[in-house]
């Protein structure tokens, strides 16, 4: 079958592709691809895959000969899927493949803030502890993540594998209700009951109609000041000027970011101008360990072997 990759650059380096390319030997692949472009390159391919190049139902319109969509992620929103289902495109994701990089990312960044290992090395960097009088610095609040209530919210194959590393730290864990629903199941909390509760929170919910903007000043001025705020899901969950506010006035203790609602952010962001410690910005790469990558690569290669068996694997549409 015909087969393109329209966005590969976005993979980074260091990857094998040996299997998908001898699965699909008429592959082209592309760095990347501007919107203008998209249908050209796509042209009569059957098979397409890509990370973040939006598929949207003009691309669909454009491209009779489409039979399958393959996504380099879990989330789906940079895909009409109303419009691959009105033309007939089976579309695939693909899931569970950076679960474990995710999650060391978020608590590298909890055990940067709880034992202040910035600050102290600022101090250091700075001269304090040369003269200081005892043998040890002891000028930051070190916490014991065990003393520490994390709450979930979105509580996927993401959120259930922060859970069971949070609890090999001996962390209480709570866990949201589903956004937009006032259901509360037994095993979870209202999430107004999370935002009073909670050390840390982390999100890991896609973005929707319901959660888009989900934390904004209200839900921050509900928060414990000496929380922390974990965003490594999608940048819209967070109203980014809401939470400069929060972190400026103390509303909170501290936030960790790996994601923004425009990607690269070319227009600015009111988060990337704030310069005080409490703030970590990151450039959307908790999912990007080599081995979560190659696992992208080979979950994709499995969807599609699948699909060419007439089998439905992580099908989404």
């Amino acid at each position: 079958m015909r087969a393109v990759f329209l966005d590969w650059d976005t993979m980074g380096p260091g990857l094998d592709i040996s299997k998908l390319q001898a699965l699909l030997p008429d592959l082209r692949v592309f760095g990347n691809t501007e919107k203008n472009k998209i249908a050209e390159r796509i042209d009569r391919a059957e098979i397409v895959l890509c990370n973040k190049v939006r598929l949207n139902r003009q691309v669909f319109e454009a491209c009779p000969d489409m039979r399958f969509a393959g996504l380099m992620a879990t989330g789906t929103d940079n895909v009409d899927l109303d419009a691959a289902r009105d033309h007939g495109v089976t579309v695939a994701n693909i899931r569970a493949y950076c679960t474990q990089s995710v999650a060391e990312h978020v608590f590298g960044c909890i055990l940067n803030f709880a034992h202040n290992l910035g600050n102290y090395s600022a101090d250091v960097r700075g001269g304090a502890w040369q003269s200081a009088d005892n043998f040890c610095l002891i000028t930051h609040p070190i916490t014991e993540l065990s003393s520490m209530t994390l709450g979930i919210v979105g509580f996927g194959a993401l959120g259930k594998g922060v859970a069971r590393m949070a609890k090999a730290f001996h962390m209480e864990v709570l866990v949201a209700a589903r956004p937009g629903t006032d259901v509360v199941p037994g095993d979870r909390v209202p999430l107004g009951e999370l935002l009073e509760r909670c050390d840390v929170i982390s999100l890991h919910c896609p973005l929707t109609a319901d959660t888009r903007e989900l934390f904004s000043a209200a839900e921050f001025g509900a928060m414990k000041k000496s929380a922390l705020l974990v965003n490594t899901a999608r940048g819209g969950l967070v109203d980014s000027q809401a939470l400069v506010d929060a972190l400026r006035d103390g509303e909170i203790a501290a936030a960790v970011i790996d994601v923004l609602p425009e990607e690269p952010p070319v227009n600015g962001n009111p988060l990337l101008d704030y310069d005080d410690s409490n703030l970590m910005v990151t450039p959307h790469i908790a999912w990007a360990t080599l081995q979560a990558r190659q696992n992208a690569i080979d979950e994709q290669t499995a969807n599609i072997a699948a699909f060419l068996r007439g089998k439905d694997r992580n099908r989404v549409v």
